[in-house]
């Protein structure tokens, strides 16, 4: 009896409470770096008006602010997600963080944040709306800087974000003893589906509540989530190519309950839909 518990170690188990709640956060991170940091920053940067930071959008006044200086607000959000993206791969390698509840964020916000800055040169290309549509309209041959930006955002997202990815989230798939630990496919779609469908459901929620346009549930909210970062749904069965993805065969990282983990998702979750969903005024007046 003893022997069979030692194969399969409690640290290999998923809580999917705490995943959730891991979501949230990364989640919310990951869009207020974009609306907030992004969006925001770049305003104040080019001599726009913050008015009104929301979970959908940031309004920027742009009474003064350039042709280019407008452009490099639209670019704002995108920018900073490659940033954070690049920051938070760092922090992974250096190893800094030991816990594997803030191993598992560090990877999902990374993910999330590659996911949708390449997929907001995808969606930009594709459908003539959003963010990168907005940097290079006007410009001199824009016809081909939109087929550019959906060709450079859909490469980019296959053969940059996925891999990385997916070989970020190796560490938590290989359980060490494979006849009783569970299943490296279980595991993966436990830890990509289940942050997708939180996720979507945190934008939209929160997009509801947004003032301005229920269209900016469908443009901005389920854009971001659920299209953004659809390879969540779906990248889990690249991994059974075992060549490319092999196993590490290392025991599974798991995820246990963590209590702090909860309380900061319930938080954030409140936050974010009840606070950010109807939106901050910035405006001084």
């Amino acid at each position: 009896m003893s022997e069979k518990t030692a194969a399969t170690p409690p640290a290999a188990a998923l809580h999917l409470p705490t995943v959730i709640a891991i979501a949230v956060v990364a989640y919310a991170l990951t869009n207020v770096a974009h609306e907030g940091l992004g969006h925001g920053g770049m305003c104040v940067a080019m001599g726009g008006e913050p008015r009104v930071l929301n979970a959908v959008y940031f309004e920027c006044g742009r009474d003064g602010v350039t042709d280019a200086g407008s452009r490099w607000i639209s670019a704002g959000g995108t920018l900073t997600n490659l940033a954070f993206a690049a920051l938070t791969a760092l922090l992974l390698r250096a190893g800094i963080v030991r816990a594997a509840t803030g191993r598992y964020f560090l990877w999902l916000f990374l993910t999330l944040n590659l996911l949708q800055a390449f997929g907001y040169w995808m969606f930009s290309g594709l459908g003539g709306i959003g963010d990168w549509n907005a940097v290079v309209a006007g410009w001199p041959h824009y016809a081909l800087w939109r087929v550019g930006l959906a060709v450079v955002g859909t490469a980019a997202y296959w053969f940059v974000a996925v891999p990385i990815a997916l070989r970020g989230l190796l560490p938590f798939l290989d359980a060490s003893d494979p006849e009783t630990g569970p299943g490296r496919m279980a595991r993966a779609v436990r830890l990509t589906v289940v942050p997708y469908i939180a996720g979507g459901v945190l934008y939209v929620s929160a997009g509801l509540l947004n003032p301005e346009s229920p269209m900016l549930v469908l443009i901005s909210a389920a854009a971001a989530s659920f299209g953004g970062a659809s390879a969540l749904a779906w990248m889990a069965q690249l991994l059974r190519n075992r060549e490319r993805y092999a196993p590490t065969g290392a025991a599974a990282l798991g995820l246990a309950r963590s209590w702090p983990w909860l309380i900061a998702g319930a938080l954030t979750a409140l936050f974010f839909i009840a606070v950010l969903g109807p939106g901050i005024g910035l405006k001084n007046s």
